[in-house]
């Protein structure tokens, strides 16, 4: 996970926050609201392109940490197969479950000697921005070698072509050039 960025540069206009003061303690409030991607979600050959429609399904608990932010991510990943290079379409449904600290509580944490709580986001004016924590649960999701199938062969090395489009007998015979010449003596004694 990314440190968040220092505590007061929320914006409050971005797509990803949302204000928690109607989540009181001990209650859920629950939450579905379609956002677009943030940059950079993805990895190598395949991600989520920046822009494209997220369905959020969340609730946020409210405990005495902070809030408990817990539901699913619906979209689709763009890519291509990394044995054939076709394109391909991944469809997610990914979990989300985080908990987002007061920042009061985060620090109490600091101060008793838990340096994992320094990388974990704060609740700011009473606001909680989910972009890391849709971008976290994105990207580890994908697959760093993604496959149009799991039986996917590839390409042909001779040609270039998926193996999957060509017929069954396709194959090239490698010549080694080393031995031309022999080739060459034998067709002469053939002759003769």
């Amino acid at each position: 996970m990314r440190k968040p960025e220092k505590e007061g540069a929320m914006d409050l206009r971005s797509d990803y926050v949302v204000s928690v003061s109607d989540v009181v303690s001990g209650t859920t409030t629950h939450l579905d609201l379609t956002v677009p991607a943030p940059e950079e979600c993805g990895v190598g050959l395949i991600g989520v392109p920046a822009g494209a429609n997220l369905d959020l399904q969340i609730s946020l608990q409210s405990v005495s940490e902070g809030i408990f932010v817990q539901g699913q991510i619906v979209t689709q990943a763009l890519g291509q197969c990394s044995r054939c290079a076709i394109d391909i379409t991944k469809p997610m449904n990914e979990p989300i479950a985080e908990l987002v600290f007061w920042p009061e509580r985060r620090q109490a944490l600091i101060s008793e000697g838990d340096d994992e709580v320094e990388d974990m986001p704060v609740i700011e004016d009473m606001h909680i921005d989910l972009e890391l924590l849709i971008r976290d649960a994105i990207v580890l999701a994908l697959p760093f070698t993604p496959l149009c199938s799991p039986d996917c062969q590839g390409l042909c090395p001779e040609c270039g072509q998926p193996w999957k489009d060509l017929p069954a007998g396709h194959r090239y015979e490698f010549l080694n050039p080393a031995f031309s010449a022999l080739d060459a003596l034998a067709e002469q004694m053939r002759e003769n």
